[in-house]
């Protein structure tokens, strides 16, 4: 995508940025298809697909939903740094944490993290399930944020309790998530939260369209949650 496209589109999702933002984006591309030959991080490969499927995708949460300056934030099952990496390049005041379980992307992340010259952001190469258990990181965030990991039931229980009373899981999600809400009113109720809203975002300089549903989080998480590593997915709530 060419520069002007790329901040026009910024525009249009009233995303404010800096002048230099764009090479950091160009250096976060060639790296990450750099990588790609050996690791799989992406099956997107066209430059132009990789700024409206992945970049604009992911930053379109600022767009819609107002994270506040300085907040604490982990993204679940980043992958290749997806929403995070796009968020924080735009707010390098989010203090970020990015949790992946397969430790080749970690260290992709780590790499890029240092060639991108970001602060405050730390890769961990692990499983929701026992991370959400240390006390350290336990209701500790402001933000968790996640795309294309799981179903709503599986994905609030991974996450939720990684947040503050208060907080806010943000799920970028696909087209057709209605079922998915529906079906994971058990989930919410027994992980102490609730849906407080869905936007249907429509990317610049495409067809393409997702919804970001943002999950409050009400009370205390429960102990037992998350249960042990492959159970969420295995049997949701």
């Amino acid at each position: 995508m060419k520069k002007e496209n790329f901040f026009d589109a910024l525009d249009i999702m009233n995303i404010s940025h800096s002048d230099d933002i764009y090479e950091k984006f160009e250096i976060y591309t060639d790296y990450m298809l750099e990588y790609n030959k050996n690791i799989n991080l992406t099956a997107i490969t066209d430059k132009e697909d990789i700024y409206i499927k992945h970049y604009l995708d992911s930053i379109s949460i600022l767009g819609y939903f107002d994270i506040q300056p300085n907040s604490k934030s982990i993204d679940i099952g980043t992958g290749a740094g997806f929403p995070s990496i796009p968020v924080k390049l735009l707010r390098e005041d989010i203090d970020m944490t990015l949790v992946d379980s397969l430790n080749k992307r970690i260290i992709f992340l780590q790499n890029l993290i240092e060639k991108l010259n970001l602060k405050n952001i730390t890769p961990i190469h692990s499983r929701a399930e026992e991370l959400a258990h240390k006390k350290e990181f336990r209701q500790s965030y402001d933000i968790c944020m996640s795309r294309a990991v799981a179903n709503m039931s599986t994905l609030a229980e991974y996450c939720t309790p990684f947040l503050k009373k208060g907080g806010h899981l943000l799920c970028l999600k696909g087209q057709n998530v209605d079922d998915e809400l529906k079906n994971c009113q058990n989930a919410m109720k027994k992980l102490k939260c609730k849906i407080v809203d869905k936007k249907e975002v429509q990317l610049p300089f495409s067809d393409l369209h997702h919804n970001i549903v943002v999950v409050e989080k009400l009370d205390d998480t429960p102990d037992i949650y998350p249960r042990k590593s492959g159970t969420p997915s295995k049997n949701p709530l």
